[in-house]
């Protein structure tokens, strides 16, 4: 993650936080980077240097019209400053503030079917507790490939109880 993307996130938070709209600001930044995954020509375009600075200035307010003015604003300022690449870090970056101001953590849990919410509840407060956090932000993804079980995904550390990894596990251990 760029310095560049850590000091604009830092600004825009802080912006965010004297204003009471910190949780609006990270979902609107979560769209943004959305939009531009589900459309690449569209980032392709943005962040072309041959679109004149006013075409970016027109399409990044009628792209994002609905956005929080902050963010829309901060989008403009990375267009003018040829920044626009930094999108995804400052966006991950503004997440990491919020999540810290929180006390929360995000997590990606793999499972073979869609959990309940009480599932996802029980996981996260099962497993915020272990790494010190009030809650778990939950992404459920599903993996058939598990066969059963669970494997749950917090930054670097994973825990996995999948019945897949067991049985690779079982059979190193018969051929080992």
């Amino acid at each position: 993650m760029s310095q560049v993307a850590e000091r604009y996130a830092s600004a825009l938070f802080q912006v965010a936080k004297e204003h009471n709209v910190t949780l609006e600001i990270e979902q609107d930044l979560r769209e943004v980077r959305k939009v531009f995954k589900l459309t690449p020509e569209l980032y392709q375009l943005i962040v072309s240097p041959k679109l004149s600075a006013e075409k970016r200035t027109n399409l990044i307010n009628e792209v994002f019209q609905g956005a929080n003015p902050y963010v829309v604003n901060t989008l403009q300022m990375l267009g003018d400053r040829r920044r626009m690449n930094e999108v995804s870090d400052l966006t991950q970056a503004y997440i990491k503030l919020s999540n810290e101001e929180q006390g929360i953590e995000d997590a990606t849990v793999y499972s073979t079917r869609p959990l309940t919410e009480e599932e996802t509840a029980s996981i996260s407060t099962a497993f915020s507790k272990s790494i010190g956090k009030n809650s778990l932000r939950i992404e459920n993804v599903i993996d058939p490939s598990l066969i059963g079980g669970l494997r749950l995904q917090i930054g670097n550390r994973i825990f996995d109880s999948s019945v897949s990894t067991k049985l690779a596990r079982l059979q190193r251990q018969l051929i080992g």
